[in-house]
């Protein structure tokens, strides 16, 4: 029976020789993730039980991420338990202050490998599948049993394949790409689904940019984002043992077809991420503040792209530029390579590794009024602070173009420029 490699992956956990769409499993869990917010809403639970020895210590992961440092003091008492619960069971995978970054990023660096079953108590854990694993999001409630049990259950879902053709032009990138699909799919396009991506154009993809891909699947309602392994996953993540890909006659309940070379620069106007336009529609929109960072484009890649653009510019009078890379090994890199002391000479602010204000959470939330060109994935109403803000998503190379001038700008004019 031809299987595609989500399907393939399940029936592995499960212990099953195949699977189908529709079926229920129970799979072993190769990988579980709480975060500082997520994480004490597990230990409630927890306490409530009982008992709270994790299965398998070197199975779960604890990341410090969402509000980093602790930015008041109702986060560090929730800190503080973490740490607590870490080293009392002497967790080994415990990202305090110092080791964070932003999950999902952390998670690729370190950990992940293809063909696991990986579970993280935050939705954008599908970020994972660029690496050829079945990764998703669940509640803290259901990591507690994760935690306590190393098994949940999952229903095998169906596969929607999205074909890239071709390759980017120049300013275009994978956020562009996603945004597009999501613009074509919609926000409920791909409910518990599996959305893989395949063709020419993830191929020449880096895995910076298929991570960015994956990231945005549970953006359209996505069971996961995930794609086939190849000599660029290993290279990268190492783990050829357990490698599966698809079948070349595995059943897709759709199948959609992109180009990427038609690509422009595209914009998630507010307040949904399905609102999407292409940036020669979008009209003249002025800028309060932009965000370069985020588990979808705080990566090197995009560190670079930006930083390419705003090179010996500076930041429009009246515009914020806050960059944000996604983890320690990044910010060292992009620090040695000179990015940060462009974004810093052109009047932007570089933070350490933290979700920032991507959710609302500190380091540049918005106003009454407000707006913001963010390379984050979700823009809804009060997202990233005042419910009367609004929030455009772009890619880092918009991003950039958009400090420079203020206002919402297509990068490709700067980059002809050179």
């Amino acid at each position: 029976m031809a299987m595609t490699i989500s399907e393939k992956i399940l029936a592995r956990a499960s212990g099953k020789k195949t699977v189908e769409p529709g079926e229920y499993v129970v799979g072993k869990i190769d990988l579980a993730m709480i975060h500082d917010l997520t994480g004490p809403l597990m230990l409630k639970v927890l306490k409530e039980v009982g008992y709270d020895k994790p299965w398998d210590r070197e199975k779960a992961v604890i990341i410090f991420d969402h509000q980093v440092p602790a930015n008041t003091a109702v986060t560090a008492q929730l800190h503080k338990e973490l740490r607590e619960y870490a080293e009392r069971h002497k967790l080994i995978n415990f990202h305090d202050v110092g080791r964070q970054g932003v999950c999902h990023q952390l998670l690729a660096e370190k950990y992940v490998k293809p063909g696991m079953l990986v579970v993280g108590a935050d939705s954008h854990t599908c970020t994972l599948g660029a690496l050829g694993a079945f990764a998703t999001g669940i509640g803290s409630t259901e990591m507690a049993s994760v935690f306590l049990t190393g098994e949940l259950w999952f229903r095998i879902p169906e596969s929607i394949r999205c074909m890239l053709n071709g390759e980017f032009g120049i300013g275009v990138s994978a956020k562009d790409a996603i945004l597009k699909i999501i613009g074509t799919l919609g926000v409920d396009g791909a409910l518990y689904c599996a959305v893989e991506f395949v063709g020419q154009g993830v191929e020449k993809m880096s895995i910076d940019g298929r991570l960015t891909l994956c990231n945005m699947a549970i953006e359209m309602g996505g069971k996961t984002g995930i794609i086939n392994p190849d000599k660029k996953t290993l290279a990268f993540a190492g783990g050829a043992a357990g490698a599966f890909v698809s079948d070349a006659d595995a059943e897709y309940s759709k199948t959609f077809e992109f180009e990427l070379g038609e690509l422009s620069p595209q914009v998630a106007m507010p307040h949904s991420v399905d609102n999407v336009k292409p940036i020669e529609e979008v009209g003249d929109v002025e800028i309060d503040q932009v965000f370069i960072g985020s588990c979808t484009n705080g990566r090197l890649e995009d560190l670079e792209s930006a930083a390419a653009i705003i090179k010996g510019k500076k930041v429009k009078a009246g515009t914020r530029l806050i960059v944000i890379p996604a983890s320690q090994q990044i910010y060292l890199e992009a620090e040695r390579r000179g990015y940060l002391k462009d974004f810093i000479q052109a009047g932007g602010v570089v933070c350490n590794p933290n979700c920032g204000p991507c959710l609302g959470g500190h380091m540049g939330i918005l106003a009454d009024g407000e707006t913001c060109a963010s390379t984050s994935n979700r823009n809804f109403i009060g997202r990233m602070g005042s419910t009367k803000a609004k929030v455009y998503l772009v890619s880092p190379e918009t991003a950039a173009a958009t400090a420079i001038k203020g206002k919402l700008t297509d990068p490709r004019a700067f980059l002809r420029r050179r």
